[in-house]
């Protein structure tokens, strides 16, 4: 039990180091922030910071992935709505985009953002994390739930990878002006309203003949 104990705590400690580290990071910047600080932040000795990744440059990866997988996660359940075929297909479509608005919106995907920003020039292979490993893969996810609807007869189109490419565009384009960079939080029925122009667009592009979008 003593042992089972002290793991835990070591991984509690572990993950503290993380969040501080990103929070810290993605408030201050990379120049600025302290080890010292994040060691405060986390509530651990500055000595287990090290001890736990070594140096900055290591912490700022290691929080920097943690956080692209919880994004990454929250995108995928996202769009789990689209996993049943059936159904209103506008109704569908505009709560997936809701959803991934939500997460677009979320204040962790816009400190990701902004540390890709500041630091991208400096630590490349953090672009390839939040591309290859969190973009990339909803999109293909995004892709699959399309093919299926065109299997079904619910949409339109040949290239499934596009349509999700522009579905994606349609959503996520207008929000940095909206939200002035992630300033400004958006209230629900702007988000709602946002989805909806976005699945208007996407429906005349991709909508069955037979259900064409709103005029």
């Amino acid at each position: 039990m003593a042992g089972t104990t002290a793991a835990r705590g070591r991984i509690d400690k572990r993950q503290a180091i993380l969040d501080a580290a990103f929070a810290v990071i993605g408030r201050e910047g990379y120049a600025q922030a302290g080890v010292d600080v994040i060691a405060a932040e986390a509530g651990v000795a500055k000595a287990t910071v090290y001890n736990h990744f070594g140096d900055k440059e290591a912490l700022l990866r290691a929080s920097f992935a943690a956080q692209a997988e919880r994004v990454l996660a929250a995108n995928l359940a996202a769009l789990e709505v689209l996993a049943d075929t059936g159904g209103d297909l506008r109704g569908l479509l505009e709560d997936v985009g809701r959803r991934l608005l939500d997460c677009y919106c979320d204040e962790r995907s816009w400190a990701v953002r902004r540390i890709l920003l500041a630091e991208g020039n400096r630590f490349p292979d953090l672009l390839d994390v939040t591309h290859s490993g969190v973009a990339d893969r909803v999109l293909r996810t995004l892709a699959d739930r399309f093919a299926r609807l065109a299997l079904a007869g619910r949409l339109n189109l040949t290239d499934p990878e596009l349509a999700a490419e522009q579905f994606t565009a349609l959503l996520i384009g207008p929000m940095e002006k909206r939200t002035r960079l992630g300033t400004r939080p958006l209230p629900e029925r702007e988000l709602r309203d946002s989805a909806r122009q976005a699945v208007d667009t996407f429906l005349r592009a991709f909508g069955p003949a037979e259900a064409p979008g709103r005029p």
